[in-house]
Order: structure tokens, then C-alpha cells, then sequence
């Protein structure tokens, strides 16, 4: 027990060491970093968002292409669904309550509605990419914005977010481009 009250323990299994540090009680933590739950709701509603325009994309692609994007925005929306658990998982550790329905997304989305008409491929990439790039924009906000209340656990979790995010619209958007 530290001078302050709160409890330090350590665990060691094989080369990973895992600390755990607790107050007097998880309101404690909750009070200091609540403000990111509100973030990560936003984020988690254009997550889950994203999660349903990867599908409607993946069910709905047709052309040429098919078989190659078909897979590509399976692929997006299965790395989007574990971020989306993340997200939550964050939101609730900070002492808030994760808003993931798909009502609640569909309130607090910021991200472009998804065009339901499209079914060409190229009109499918166009899509993705934009709803890619604009979650992406979105992640880099939250970024900062958890570097600004100094929660660097959130922070790192929006960074790897954004990584894979980015990854994804480079892989999307070289269906648009044409060969040099």
C-alpha cells in the first residue's frame, strides 16, 4: 500500500509484467478521466457506424472488382468491430456507460450517411473512402483532445484506432487509382 492509500500490485508470467494500481475506489479514477467518456461515445457512435457502412458495402458490391472488395470491406468491418468493443470497453472503464446500440449511433454518428442506391464497385470505393477519411479526421480530434485532459491511455487507444483506419482507406483507395 503506497503512501496515498492505494493499492499496488504486480504479476509476472513469463516476459510480460501487468501492474495494477486501484484507489480507494474506481470513482476515484472515474472522477479524474470521465471527460473522455464523453469522447469515446462519439467515437463509438461513428464506429459502430462505420461498422454498418462496411457491411452495407460488402453485401451490396457488384462489378469486376467484385470478389477483391467484397473481401476488403469484410475485412474493414471485422477490424472496425473489434475497435468498436474497445471503444466501449474504455468508455466503461472511465465510469461512463457505452452508448453502441444502433439507435444510438445512428443519434450520434458524425460521419456521412452511406448511400443505400450504390452497387458499382467504383461508386462502393467512393463511399468508403469517404466515410474512411472522415472517421479518420474525427480520430485525430479525439487525439488531441485526450492529450488535452491529459489521458494518455485514451489517447493511445484513438492512435492505433487511427492507424488501422488510415491503413484501410490506403487499401481502398488504390482500387480508385489507375496504373502510371
Amino acid at each position: 500500500v503506497s503512501a496515498d492509500g492505494s493499492t499496488i500490485a504486480a504479476s509476472e508470467s513469463g516476459f510480460n509484467t501487468v501492474h495494477i494500481f486501484q484507489r480507494d475506489s474506481a470513482a476515484d479514477w472515474a472522477g479524474e478521466l470521465l471527460p473522455n467518456a464523453t469522447i469515446s461515445n462519439t467515437e463509438l457512435a461513428d464506429a459502430v457506424d462505420l461498422t454498418t457502412q462496411m457491411k452495407q458495402a460488402h453485401w451490396n458490391v457488384k462489378g469486376p472488382n467484385f470478389i477483391a472488395l467484397h473481401e476488403l470491406f469484410d475485412a474493414i468491418h471485422g477490424r472496425m468491430l473489434a475497435h468498436v468493443d474497445d471503444l466501449a470497453e474504455r468508455i466503461t472503464a472511465l465510469g461512463g456507460t457505452a452508448e453502441g446500440t444502433a439507435r444510438a449511433a445512428a443519434d450520434g454518428s458524425t460521419l456521412p450517411a452511406y448511400p443505400l442506391d450504390v452497387t458499382d464497385g467504383a461508386a462502393h470505393v467512393a463511399a468508403v473512402s469517404t466515410a474512411l477519411a472522415a472517421f479518420g479526421k474525427n480520430l485525430r480530434a479525439a487525439i488531441a483532445e485526450a492529450a488535452g485532459i491529459g489521458d494518455a491511455d485514451t489517447e493511445d487507444l484513438f492512435i492505433g484506432i487511427s492507424r488501422d483506419v488510415d491503413k484501410d482507406l490506403w487499401l481502398v483507395e488504390a482500387h480508385a487509382q489507375t496504373g502510371a
